[in-house]
């Protein structure tokens, strides 16, 4: 590949051709500041922030699109290119509102800190209120289209990423803002609740419905149990939301937390993870025995649920009827847990750290309540229970290490790989292969459905125990069984997937697709800023989670063969899939 020299602030740089000045100038460790430029996703150049001055040119240069060339001389830090910085925030900080110590950005806001740096310490401009009306009527995302600064961030990830392209830039001039079409709320259109776009706004124009004083009240009620179950994912990121490097392993002392908040039990959606996958994987061979819809599609992701029930309703038959971890885990505490401990089921609160605040929204489907009562009341995300436990006073690093409380907190590693995309399909082909094959895996890691890649794809071959002789198998092996396997993660690549299953290209028996990039590690309640980085750091360590548990395959899972023993009788069962299984309904885009 062809380089080519240039000249920043008196440093002398080669990079590549169609590099830009702003990646020439990071490798030179040159922090050019930027607001509508994110790492991952494609270049808008429509803030100005990152102006620089180059040679020749007579107008200052957008440093994040502006491409280098050979011999070209470029200033980062002159008069002019200060006093232009300082002028764009001067203008954006006209029209946006002045309550940063009542915002939940505050102190994580990338205008107010941009402000901070470039030495902004008045406004030259008269101040004009936009008042434009707030959307509060999701469960799951609130939008506040005042303090938008139009950076569109927001625009790229819901178009480019998620393909759902609800959010778009409106009006022109002063009055340009990012909004939904003709201003509806996003409740009324095919918004997924994924909140992506909360983790790129640079400011608090898009955040997630904050439920926490709904559980503050709840801990204070002595007439209540409060109950609380973790998301796989969480154990991987909440130290992040505390100060601590991203993928820091936090799982006992985020137990040992959650008990000083005042939760009477704390329990792992770990547990409810193995049981999906005894359910889940118990469907899949049923459907390969008797000829049922392939390739059969997992549903634990409750915005990639949504995607397909406004765009391929169609599709709908391919969906595993598993519910999700967190909806399970709910339906069972308002049973069989209220039943072992004596506890009327009305007075049991049952709440979710997640790290999705799609979950907000599928807590609260009408579907949800086949225990007799709401299987889960309240959804917190990872941020929320961040600024809980700084409410609380609570020194996280400093935690001792506790357990989580049994039975409903014992689980496996298969449970936990289940926050990052392709673990979910690695756990059920832990457990499909022992069940099909009678014999144990040698080596329990599927390398080809991690990591970071939009959609990976697998064949795994079973080789036939007895039992399964009577099932379809590969024509040139009788002897096996071919299981043709594809992961998706973000709902862009999902639509991939979903055409050619439309045009019968589709050639596999069983898809994962996870909602958000990089799967739950990426949640949209996950901690600000969530880049493909610290998704990579949260994935590196969800993996090292599992390696170091005792117990590794759902199936397993002592706990889970109990409640089967005790309660359920067996997967797909007549008790199991009234608690444990749901259907799904066909939306309108509007």
């Amino acid at each position: 590949m062809d380089n080519v020299n240039l000249t920043i602030d008196g440093q002398v740089v080669e990079v590549p051709v169609g590099s830009t000045i702003l990646e020439a100038a990071q490798l030179l460790g040159i922090d050019i500041p930027t607001l509508c430029y994110h790492p991952d996703q494609s270049i808008k150049a429509v803030c100005r922030v990152c102006v620089v001055e180059v040679e020749g040119q007579r107008v200052l240069q957008p440093a994040c699109a502006y491409p280098v060339a050979e011999g070209m001389q470029v200033r980062t830090n002159t008069a002019r290119v200060r006093e232009a910085r300082k002028t764009i925030i001067e203008l954006m900080l006209a029209h946006h509102p002045q309550d940063c110590l009542q915002c939940e950005r505050n102190l994580n806001c990338e205008l107010q800190a941009l402000a901070h740096r470039l030495g902004v310490r008045e406004v030259s401009f008269p101040y004009v209120e936009r008042q434009l009306p707030l959307d509060e009527l999701s469960p799951s995302v609130i939008r506040d289209p005042n303090k938008c600064i139009n950076c569109r961030r927001c625009v790229s990830v819901c178009h480019d990423i998620q393909g759902v392209g609800i959010l778009d830039s409106v009006n022109r001039g002063f009055d340009t803002v990012v909004s939904a079409p003709f201003w509806r709320s996003l409740i009324e259109l095919s918004c997924v609740n994924c909140g992506q776009c909360i983790l790129v706004c640079p400011v608090g124009a898009i955040k997630e419905k904050d439920d926490t004083e709904i559980v503050w009240a709840a801990l204070a009620d002595p007439t209540k149990h409060v109950v609380v179950q973790t998301a796989p994912a969480i154990r991987v990121s909440i130290g992040e939301e505390l100060d601590l490097p991203p993928g820091t392993r936090v799982t006992k002392k985020l137990t040992t937390a959650l008990r000083r908040l005042g939760f009477d039990r704390v329990f792992d959606t770990d547990f409810s993870a193995d049981l999906t996958i005894l359910e889940e994987g118990s469907e899949l061979l049923e459907r390969l025995s008797a000829g049922g819809i392939l390739p059969m599609i997992t549903s634990c992701s409750p915005g990639w649920i949504k995607f397909i029930e406004h765009y391929y309703p169609d599709l709908l038959g391919h969906l595993s009827t598993c519910k999700s971890p967190q909806q399970m885990f709910g339906a069972l505490t308002k049973t069989y847990y209220a039943e072992k401990a004596g506890i009327d089921p009305e007075d049991i609160v049952m709440v979710s750290i997640m790290p999705c605040t799609a979950k907000k929204f599928e807590a609260n489907r009408p579907e949800m309540t086949d225990s007799g009562f709401v299987d889960v009341d309240v959804v917190l995300t990872t941020r929320e229970l961040g600024r809980m436990l700084r409410e609380a006073g609570i020194d996280f690093a400093e935690l001792p290490e506790e357990e989580y409380d049994a039975p409903l907190g014992i689980s496996t590693g298969a449970g936990a790989i289940f926050g990052a995309s392709g673990g979910v399909m690695e756990a059920a082909l832990r457990t499909v292969y022992e069940l099909v094959t009678g014999t144990e895996l040698e080596n329990l890691d599927f390398e080809d459905v991690r990591g970071l890649e939009g959609i990976k794809s697998a064949v795994v071959k079973l080789p036939l125990k007895e039992a399964a002789a009577a099932q379809e198998v590969a024509a040139d092996n009788p002897q096996t069984l071919e299981v043709k396997v594809a992961v998706a993660h973000s709902l862009k690549h999902a639509r991939v997937l979903l055409e050619q299953i439309r045009s019968g290209e589709a050639d596999f028996q069983f898809l994962e697709v996870m909602c958000c990039p990089g799967g739950c590690i990426g949640g949209g309640g996950q901690p600000i800023p969530t880049t493909n980085g610290e998704r990579m750091e949260r994935i590196v360590a969800i993996y090292e989670e599992d390696k170091g548990m005792p117990l590794r395959k759902s199936h397993d899972n002592p706990a889970v063969q109990t409640l089967y023993e005790e309660f359920l009788g067996k997967p797909l069962g007549e008790k199991s899939h009234k608690l444990l299984h749901t259907h799904y309904q066909a939306r309108e885009k509007f």
